[in-house]
């Protein structure tokens, strides 16, 4: 047993199943406790040693353990699986002397387990064929056993492809199947193209396969359609639907399956309904859909938002009309769903058909439909009352308008420091659990206002109860890396740069010498590249000037601690701290006070704050009722148009993006912050223009940074523009996320603001103009949109072709559907003008127009001067949908619908 367990210490896993097999029923259970114990044991030794000794500890334990259901949890603990590939063939040689009826209950128990079969395929495969047991159909095991015959080497898929695999895998019968029923397809099955012929795609796979008949076309068509029934991912939906059409259906499979056609034509994914509508048409020219399955397709199909479905369809019901007026009275009644669409096109192809067909209609579907006809869009009022003449009847009056928008942000006031020990040790540990494993994780949100609070806690308790504090953070925190044993440079360098409030407990707990404090601290140089990194450097400045107090308990308590969760600070409390400061004869520090200051609201309403700051007679107090005097932001911004990049040949640079011209905004240089400012504060007060240099931050949490400067929105949003118009430049995800916190801000918003919303609103991405669309509803509520400013800076957008209009449209119409119909209209009507006013009309031109006409016909209690433009948009004639829409909104400009 002794020369076992050297042997697994050692990790010489070749050596072990010998060993193994040398002990008898006692020994085994006697060397597993020692394993078990090296198990713990190694949970805390370096990765390098400890991923010496998992293979063989690995392997050692399957052999000597003696119950199934055990062996299995030894293999599947993730803990024993390293970033390597486990020695399965060993395990397998380990276990070769078991009972195949005891090797049979782990493969089961091991195919169970989701986790175990993700690491461990290839050994259940292995045990499997051991003892020789029938394979297991768990959803776990079926789905490996699929990304099995999937990821093998593209070296060895280029000589033997997957349809070969598949060929000889002696398990696909009873697996290929249980495949189908998964919840979701395995990712490498539904990677597609249908027009190709690659042998390593399950599509073409599975075809050559039918056609060898190997597979069974019938049951193989009948899963395909099963999925594609249930739904699912677009993915799966696209695979299955392309296996369909290559198993080709015939025209009697496609006749038997006509319940199926109309549910996916009613409910399935686009493309899957577009399919079933074809062939439901195929079957009405072959005379075998009746006309009531028609009805109750089409009453589903007409009711989507697609515009191609709702046309295709109306095609296929004019046909069968066209062939047998007699149906109109089942037919047309389904036919008006479409006089409620959005689309005032589709509406007047409807109201067409009905019109054609009504006088083959009885007079209770007369009747209907003209109660139907009260839908459609005022355009269409004079049309329809054409047709239906005296049974139109009178519209009722429309009740007066009324905006709705959300309500505006309530400052939420910030909770104290944690009072008790316990309850500090509490907020201390959810902060670094992020470390506990070693690296934080950067996607996770920063929550400032549990930041804040705990600093604060930290600081307090470290001058109340110094000693006690260390003792709770040591109990509490055991097992954190950075706590317990020693750590490498690289890790300790690493904390020291890195960490947030971890700094201010190492120190704490002396786990940082004084050597190492001071080369971690920030060396105050202000070289940052960025907003995000000043800031940033102003919140590590800060901690380091805490971990400093903790040490010697000096300070009560921190100053610039917020009084509202948005971060700003109530100028009476900060009067009132300081006034505590001074009755204990305590200096503040130079950083906690600058950022006081930076979070203090200030102008001309503040002169009792003011006048009580400058009763201190300190210099703190003289700088604050000073500062509280200032009404003007915290650096002037204007516009400035960044030009295209250019090589220093002067050609210009061929690489679109960041090198393209853009819309910015530059600050200008604010003296009193360099001279009364700590020096990590100097970035704020310099001279910045932007440049094409695109920074690291741009996919950061914007939580610290607004909480930073929550006096400042529009300064702070002029430093962040760079980064977050990469989003409609460049296309890229997620740089809108600090818009809504800016809007939120109770701060005046400018054009900095404005040009940042318009960037959004043009944004690629849905979830991105959805951040854009709340930040525009956010100041609409807080009364801070200037919806003629926000049109002005859109249009320049627009006119540098830094903007699409379509998408501009997408979140207009978003906007508006939460019900701010005016608030979007008049955003419209300052950017429509430029755009009519231009002698080609831009693609994406017509949705705008769309999105103002809805706004119009329902803000109907406002009269405005008419858009430029609109009224020769309108006089062109046609039947383009720009010269539609044109019309529509004139007509509901004319009656009395526009902005204030």
């Amino acid at each position: 047993m002794k020369e076992l367990l050297t042997a697994v210490r050692k990790g010489r896993v070749k050596e072990v199943p010998a060993l193994v097999a040398g002990l008898d029923r006692t020994e085994r259970r006697a060397a597993l406790e020692e394993l078990k114990s090296l198990r713990k044991e190694a949970r805390g030794w370096h990765w390098n040693e400890r991923d010496r000794s998992r293979d063989a500890l690995f392997v050692a334990g399957a052999g000597c353990h003696t119950g199934a259901a055990a062996c299995a949890t030894w293999l599947g603990g993730r803990d024993l699986v390293g970033w390597r590939r486990p020695p399965f063939r060993r395990v397998v040689e380990v276990l070769a002397d078991r009972d195949p009826a005891w090797i049979a209950d782990v493969v089961n128990r091991l195919a169970s387990r989701p986790a175990a079969v993700e690491s461990a395929f290839d050994l259940i495969n292995g045990l499997m064929q051991l003892a020789q047991c029938p394979v297991p159909t768990t959803d776990a095991f079926v789905r490996g056993w699929a990304e099995s015959v999937s990821s093998e080497p593209w070296q060895t898929r280029r000589t033997r492809p997957l349809t070969d695999i598949l060929r000889d895998d002696p398990y696909l019968p009873v697996l290929l199947p249980r495949v189908f029923e998964l919840p979701e397809l395995p990712p490498q099955m539904t990677w597609i193209e249908e027009t190709s012929q690659n042998p390593c795609q399950w599509l073409v796979a599975l075809a050559q396969l039918v056609d060898e008949g190997l597979v069974e076309r019938t049951a193989l068509l009948e899963m395909c359609l099963a999925r594609l029934l249930r739904g699912g991912k677009p993915t799966e939906q696209r695979f299955c639907l392309a296996m369909v059409r290559r198993l080709e259906m015939t025209e009697q499979e496609e006749t038997g399956h006509l319940a199926d056609w109309i549910a996916m034509a009613a409910d399935g994914l686009s493309a899957v309904a577009g399919h079933a509508q074809a062939v439901l048409g195929r079957m009405d020219e072959r005379g075998e859909l009746p006309v009531r399955s028609l009805a109750e397709v089409s009453g589903a199909v007409l009711f989507r938002a697609e515009k191609k479905l709702v046309r295709s369809q109306l095609v296929l019901i004019g046909k069968v009309l066209r062939r047998d007026p007699s149906t109109a009275g089942e037919l047309l009644p389904v036919v008006a769903e479409v006089f409620g669409h959005e689309d005032i096109g589709l509406q007047e192809r409807a109201l067409k058909l009905v019109t054609r067909y009504l006088s083959s209609a009885g007079d209770a579907a007369r009747e209907e439909l003209a109660l139907s006809a009260e839908h459609l869009n005022p355009v269409h009022h004079a049309a329809a009352a054409e047709v239906f003449g005296g049974l139109l009847g009178d519209r009722p009056t429309t009740e007066a308008y009324e905006e709705m928008l959300p309500l505006p942000p309530v400052p939420l006031p910030l909770a104290p420091a944690p009072a008790t020990l316990v309850e500090l040790v509490e907020e201390v540990a959810l902060l670094t659990r992020d470390l506990r494993s070693g690296f934080a994780s950067s996607g996770a949100p920063l929550d400032m206002s549990a930041f804040e609070r705990t600093l604060d806690g930290l600081v307090r308790h470290a001058h109340a109860d110094r000693a006690g504090l260390v003792d709770a953070l040591r109990g509490a925190l055991t097992g954190h890396w950075w706590i317990d044993g020693e750590y490498s440079p690289h890790h300790k360098r690493w904390l020291i740069s890195n960490a947030g409030i971890e700094i201010v407990v190492a120190a704490l707990l002396g786990r940082e010498t004084g050597r190492d404090m001071e080369v971690g601290r920030p060396s105050g140089k202000s070289r940052w590249g960025c907003v995000h990194a000043a800031l940033d450097g102003i919140r590590k400045a800060r901690l380091w000037e805490a971990a400093d107090a903790v040490q010697d308990g000096r300070l009560p308590f921190l100053l610039a601690v917020p009084t509202a969760r948005a971060g700003s600070l109530d100028p009476a409390v900060l009067v009132d701290r300081l006034c505590t400061y001074q009755r204990l004869g305590v200096r503040p520090g130079e950083i906690d006070f600058g950022q006081a200051l930076l979070r203090v609201p200030r102008g001309e309403n503040r002169h009792e704050a003011a006048a009580a700051a400058a009763a201190l007679g300190t210099p703190e107090g003289d700088r604050l009722a000073a500062w509280l005097r200032i009404a003007e932001p915290l650096a002037q911004a204007h516009r400035f148009d960044l030009p295209k990049q250019t090589h220093k040949t002067g050609r210009l640079v061929s690489t679109p993006g960041v090198w393209t011209h853009r819309v910015l905004m530059a600050t200008e240089e604010r003296p009193l912050i360099q001279r009364e400012f700590p020096r990590p504060f100097h970035w704020l007060g310099q001279p910045h223009t932007p440049t094409h240099d695109l920074c690291y931050h741009w996919g950061d949490r914007p939580e610290g940074w607004t909480s930073s400067l929550p006096q400042d929105a529009e300064t702070l949003a002029a430093w962040l523009l760079p980064n977050i118009s990469i989003g409609a430049v460049e296309e890229i995800r997620g740089t809108p996320r600090p818009l809504p916190s800016l809007a939120e801000l109770d701060a005046p918003a400018g054009q900095a603001v404005h040009l940042a919303v318009a960037y959004c609103l043009a944004c690629r991405h849905q979830e991105d103009r959805l951040l854009a669309v709340d930040a525009l509803l956010m100041l609409a509520a807080r009364h801070q949109l200037d919806a003629a400013l926000l049109g002005e800076q859109l249009t320049a957008l627009l006119d540098h072709g830094l903007a699409k209009p379509n998408r501009i449209a997408e979140s207009a119409r978003t906007a508006a559907a939460t019900g701010a119909y005016r608030t979007v209209l008049r955003v419209l009507a300052a950017v429509l003008p430029g755009l009519l006013a231009r002698q080609k009309a831009p693609r994406g031109l017509s949705d705008l127009l769309t999105v103002a006409a809805e706004c119009a016909e329902h803000c109907g209690a406002v009269r405005a001067e008419p858009i430029p433009g609109l009224a020769e948009t309108a006089a062109r004639g046609g039947s383009s949908q720009l010269v539609r829409q044109a019309v529509r909104l004139k007509t509901a400009w004319d009656q009395g619908a526009g902005p204030a």
